[in-house]
């Protein structure tokens, strides 16, 4: 028996010989970190510099758009190293840490997209009280929801894991995963178990919940409203919807290869579908959010051509009570 505190390192066994496709493998990941960089960091930029924007939604997309570049960043750098060394070992302490980062990603992203569907449920249900009900504590509430539940409860399930006594160092990933490490244990992993099993059930069923209930009375709304508000709703919602769907998929594809047998797959489509999840959202989100909501579109156009205004961190948290006409 081999206890976890005599693990130093973890051997990721799902890599494999790529042999003169190593470098053109570096470089496909390496673009593909940097679009995802450069794209969720302009919009960040763009929504922090300009007033019009210092609104609740896009508030929230901010919230968005820096769970992502966490998640990248936690992944990315990573699997670039991983690609060009020929012995794929990573430390127990960085192990966690990669397990840390990216659920705390799965976890802020569900909530924050059912938070995005509750503004866009009040801003469509009740124009006329949306500044009453959406004020800056609110929001700053709402923000602490998104972030708080999340980096507890994936706190205590590193804590959990880390205490299980391990007879093995070897993960069938191509990162960490913390229900492969589990999986290594040869002591009791009961409460490991149910924790995990209460908290993806918080984790999932309260978002869903929101967003279920959100979305048909929005929907209530579309179909007893005019046709300009049923327009008005589909183009703020429809950019929602589709990263929601995105992110389902991508959930469901890691759920699907960490608990099934999936050895008749070929490795490289297990490794497309265990990346689809961390890679298809923070990639898609911005070009969803960028181009289907005019408001980021005709900003974006104006910074290139004007200067950027002067930028205060409390202006994201104080926008007019009052509603545009």
């Amino acid at each position: 028996m081999i206890n976890s505190t005599h693990v130093s390192y973890f051997v990721l066994s799902a890599y494999f010989d790529t042999g003169v496709l190593k470098c053109l493998y570096f470089l496909f990941i390496f673009l593909f970190y940097i679009v995802i960089i450069s794209s969720n960091v302009s919009l960040i930029v763009v929504i922090c510099t300009n007033r019009s924007l210092h609104e609740p939604m896009y508030i929230f997309l901010c919230s968005l758009f820096v769970n992502e570049l966490l998640c990248s960043t936690a992944l990315f750098p990573f699997l670039l190293v991983q690609i060009l060394s020929d012995i794929h070992t990573v430390s127990a302490h960085f192990c966690f840490l990669q397990v840390f980062c990216v659920y705390i990603y799965g976890g802020v992203e569900f909530t924050n997209l059912a938070i995005m569907s509750y503004d866009r449920y009040l801003a469509i249900c009740y124009p006329l009280q949306y500044n009453t009900h959406m004020t800056s504590i609110k929001v700053m509430l709402l923000i602490a929801v998104i972030w708080l539940p999340p980096v507890f409860g994936v706190s205590v399930t590193i804590c959990l894991t880390a205490s299980l006594q391990l007879c093995g160092n070897i993960i069938n990933q191509v990162y960490c995963d913390n229900y492969s490490i589990i999986k290594l244990a040869c002591s009791d992993t009961s409460v490991n178990n149910i924790y995990e099993l209460i908290a993806a059930s918080v984790i999932v069923c309260a978002p869903l919940s929101v967003i279920l209930y959100t979305y048909m009375k929005i929907l209530k709304v579309c179909f007893s409203g005019s046709k300009q508000s049923r327009q008005k709703a589909v183009s703020t919602c429809t950019p929602h919807l589709t990263s929601l769907l995105n992110f389902s998929f991508g959930s469901f594809f890691v759920i699907l290869q960490s608990r099934f047998d999936m050895s008749s797959v070929p490795n490289m489509l297990q490794i497309f579908l265990s990346l689809y999840f961390f890679t298809c959202q923070p990639l898609l989100n911005p070009v969803i959010y960028g181009l289907k909501m005019s408001k980021i579109c005709i900003t974006c156009k104006s910074l290139l051509l004007c200067p950027v205004e002067k930028f205060h961190p409390t202006a994201l948290f104080s926008w007019s009570g009052k509603r545009k006409k």
